[in-house]
């Protein structure tokens, strides 16, 4: 319903539970509403790939490694507007912490309603950067990283 509603995500995965437990994941989460699924999101450790860690990473003298990415953060339609993604964010944030990394995410340049979540619970704004994502396809990515503090479930 989120894809079809949002176009998240951008691209349709072949096996969508593989997409929602990649390799690099250390924990997931999902949040109920009334007894059914209505949000979900993911920390990973930093790949390859990810761009947000070196970001974080330069700014704060460490390397890539000392970050842990926040993934596959989405919350069904019908349910928003309750702090689901705020609280399924902060949990995120908790775990990412007591493994002792710092957690940063991005999201897509156009996803204005995810920015605007993040940029409303403090996070930090890295830069815009473009991502390969496959070689016909680069897109432009809003890279963050979290405040110091704690993040607030607004």
């Amino acid at each position: 319903m989120v894809h079809e509603r949002d176009g998240y995500p951008l691209d349709w995965p072949d096996r969508p539970g593989d997409w929602l437990t990649p390799p690099s994941l250390l924990s997931a989460w999902v949040a109920e509403l009334d007894g059914r699924v209505a949000g979900h999101i993911g920390l990973a450790r930093s790949g390859a790939g990810d761009l947000a860690p070196g970001l974080w990473g330069a700014r704060a003298g460490s390397g890539p490694g000392a970050a842990a990415v926040v993934n596959r953060l989405f919350v069904a339609p019908e349910a928003r507007g309750r702090g689901l993604g705020a609280s399924l964010l902060a949990r995120a944030v908790e775990e990412a912490r007591e493994r002792g990394l710092h957690p940063v995410l991005d999201v897509l340049a156009s996803d204005a309603a995810a920015a605007a979540l993040y940029e409303r619970l403090g996070w930090e704004f890295l830069a815009v950067v473009e991502q390969r994502w496959s070689p016909a396809r680069t897109v432009s990515v809003r890279c963050y990283a979290a405040p110091s503090r704690a993040v607030r479930t607004a």
